[in-house]
């Protein structure tokens, strides 16, 4: 059985997590993709760690499955031809040095374009490719501060919060890969590739999503509200008698279900707290009723009662529990894959279920240059 991308060939000179992030999902889709490092080895993530596992590190592995590698020295006359002739194979380009690197090693997109005019050339970088800021270095934690995503993370207590994970990169690698697949299937239209320029500024703003249209309408600017919701409530983690849990309530209906189980009913036809919009403007008074509720009983009570009266809610559970968690078992979202020097290693799985041309996982993230071999007689064909 095909997969939906078995037909496209990706060359990738990316390296650490935003570029090798998208190719490793177009690679899940069943995309030829050969990762493109400088001899030895350029992908700073190699040497991430701990942990390693026989020296091989698990960032590297996070992103950089259903790949073959090949190093090429770029500062060389041979690499850059060597690239080329690669180019006029591919469909797909794409790249995160910095701005005008791509052109100071003659592989801008006007020149690979002249090569294969089918090519799509993916850029990716910290600011983009125009404006006063595109030659500064990009990197998700300074993105995450700029972009006003640390700004609205923690609370007043804590100051602004990172995100735990290199959340910017992640977005940007899902953009990217999206565009890509937009500019491949217009090209079926038109028969022409074209420039993407996605950046992690760009990226990380557009998250924003709710919180960045709060302020263009109102001109109030966000704050940091910890595990509470701007605009809903009650949609924050509550305390009970042995721990805590999510409650996400999320219309005036699951309102009223949550003041019954709660005993607290009066609270249900209370004019301060009846609608959404009276909740959020007296949440103050209304949260502590509803947390010296949650104290009377377990988590597990809680839970319980909710799902039984259909509110929105979940423990709070950290990683091991997630990789035990039977649901995330049923969908298969941890797999395992035999690697060269590592040995059997443990990855997480793609979210990508397509019932007809399924993902696959047919490379382990591949050593530097384990393919150069195999590439290069193929290129003499």
């Amino acid at each position: 059985m095909a997969s939906a991308l078995s037909h496209i060939k990706i060359l990738d000179l990316s390296r650490v997590l935003a570029g090798p992030y998208c190719t490793m999902i177009l690679g899940d889709l069943g995309a030829e993709v050969l990762k493109v490092e400088a001899p030895g080895g350029s992908d700073d993530t190699r040497k991430w760690g701990p942990p390693f596992q026989n020296e091989v590190s698990a960032y590297y592995l996070s992103a950089n499955r259903n790949k073959k590698s090949i190093t090429v020295d770029l500062k060389t006359d041979e690499g850059i031809a060597f690239i080329k002739e690669l180019v006029k194979e591919s469909d797909v380009i794409i790249n995160n040095f910095k701005t005008g690197t791509m052109k100071k090693f003659g592989l801008d997109y006007n020149t690979l374009a002249n090569i294969n005019p089918g090519l799509v050339y993916c850029s990716i970088t910290g600011f983009g490719e125009t404006g006063p800021y595109k030659n500064m270095p990009g990197y998700d934690f300074i993105i995450q501060a700029m972009s006003g995503l640390m700004s609205i993370t923690g609370d007043e207590n804590s100051g602004p919060q990172k995100l735990g994970v290199a959340i910017t990169d992640v977005l940007t690698g899902l953009y990217a890969c999206i565009g890509i697949q937009a500019a491949l299937h217009e090209r079926t239209q038109s028969g022409k590739g074209q420039k993407l320029d996605i950046s992690l500024y760009d990226s990380a703003v557009s998250s924003l999503v709710n919180i960045g249209s709060s302020y263009l309408m109102s001109g109030q600017i966000p704050q940091a509200l910890g595990n509470r919701h701007a605009n809903i409530v009650p949609y924050q983690t509550f305390k009970t008698a042995d721990g805590e849990i999510v409650i996400a309530v999320g219309n005036d209906n699951q309102y009223k279900a949550l003041c019954n189980i709660l005993g607290r009913t009066e609270l249900a036809i209370d004019e301060r707290y009846a609608t959404n919009p009276e909740r959020v403007k007296h949440r103050q008074q209304l949260v502590p009723i509803l947390q010296e509720a949650f104290l009377e009983n377990t988590s597990a009570y809680w839970l319980k009662k909710c799902s039984e009266h259909n509110i929105p809610s979940g423990p709070i559970q950290n990683v091991e529990e997630v990789v035990h968690d039977p649901q995330l078992q049923a969908r298969e979202m941890f797999i395992s894959m035999d690697h060269s020097t590592a040995g059997r290693v443990n990855m997480i799985g793609s979210p990508l279920k397509l019932a007809r041309t399924p993902v696959t996982y047919r490379h382990p993230p591949p050593e530097a240059g384990e393919h150069n071999e195999e590439v290069k007689w193929r290129i003499k064909q």
